[in-house]
């Protein structure tokens, strides 16, 4: 080949770089990597001093789906509901102290720049000045707490990504033929090898993403539905009066509500063996989200029933 080619081509193939050639070194990388993964699932899974009557292959994926969680993400969800509970308790009610300051303060700028107008739009000007002050101020005070909210909801979500994928990828692999998940039968799963003819956990799996979505609203104290109320008050005034309100929690919201529906869907055309590990995963996040939310009441009641200290007077001079 190289001899009908120009010397320069010739050079040129010679010198060529391996560039090409590590896709297909990376993919046995990876290719080996699952093999030594699903190897030893099947492995444990035999190892496992488990009773006759229980199936090896099911009871080991959700043995595995429990202690991965447990390990894995249920730190880091504590980590990120310390950083919520920092944010609540310590941030946000030195903005509330600040918010009499900065209207004033705001009021007195207008006056003095001579702002003239309707009084709905000159409450209008010194709300929005009140509001940007005091927001540039909160990601001061978030970023000094280290509590962001952002980089807080984000926290679970990054660290279960991973997981999540990697095990499927595994139970997808065992899942191909031949496989020794063909052999055994889990509730309404003929095989764990091929998807539930009945969509009985691929609906049981839509519900319960559904219900983790739903359940916020279950463990809420006396003072946070008061304060929802009042701001949903406020947002159906602004709305009576022509303005456009962005509510992000119900966007965010109405998204996993409809997550959950897709899951159902997706959740048909797996594996068995898949299925069952994503209910189980569902499972334990919804009794991990009850749990953390229950526990959290339970401290914000106590700290409501707590007296205030109080401020001792001074001695009297003798």
């Amino acid at each position: 080949m190289l001899a009908h080619c120009s010397p320069r081509r010739a050079v040129d193939v010679l010198h060529r770089p391996y560039g090409k050639v590590k896709p297909r070194s990376f993919q046995r990388r990876t290719f080996v990597s699952i093999e030594t993964l699903t190897n030893g699932f099947l492995d444990l899974a035999i190892a496992l001093p488990l009773p006759p009557s229980f199936p090896p292959y099911s009871t080991t994926i959700i043995i595995c789906t429990v202690i991965s969680r447990l390990i894995w993400t249920v730190p880091f969800s504590i980590w990120a509901k310390h950083r919520q509970r920092r944010a609540e308790e310590e941030v946000m009610p030195i903005i509330n102290s600040l918010k009499p300051g900065v209207s004033k303060l705001v009021l007195a700028e207008m006056q003095k720049a001579g702002v003239r107008g309707t009084k709905e739009q000159i409450q209008a000007v010194h709300g929005k000045r009140v509001k940007q002050l005091l927001t540039t101020r909160q990601k001061q005070l978030f970023s000094e707490y280290h509590c962001s909210p952002g980089f807080t909801m984000a926290i679970p979500i990054i660290t279960q990504v991973p997981l999540f994928m990697g095990f499927s990828i595994v139970l997808n692999r065992l899942s191909q033929a031949p496989t020794p998940f063909d052999s055994e039968s889990f509730l309404t799963l003929s095989t764990l090898a091929h998807a539930d003819p009945t969509a009985t956990l691929p609906i049981a799996l839509g519900l319960i993403t559904l219900a983790n979505v739903e359940s916020s609203r279950w463990f809420m104290t006396d003072a946070q539905r008061e304060r929802q109320e009042k701001v949903q008050k406020w947002k159906e005034d602004r709305v009576a009066r022509g303005e456009t309100v962005i509510e992000p929690q119900k966007i965010i919201k109405s998204a996993l509500r409809l997550i959950s529906v897709g899951r159902i869907v997706v959740a048909t055309m797996v594996p068995g063996g898949v299925i069952l590990y994503w209910v189980s995963s569902a499972t334990f996040g919804l009794v991990q989200t009850w749990i953390m939310d229950y526990w959290e009441l339970r401290r914000k009641r106590k700290l409501a029933l707590a007296p205030a200290p109080s401020k001792k007077a001074p001695a009297a001079k003798k």
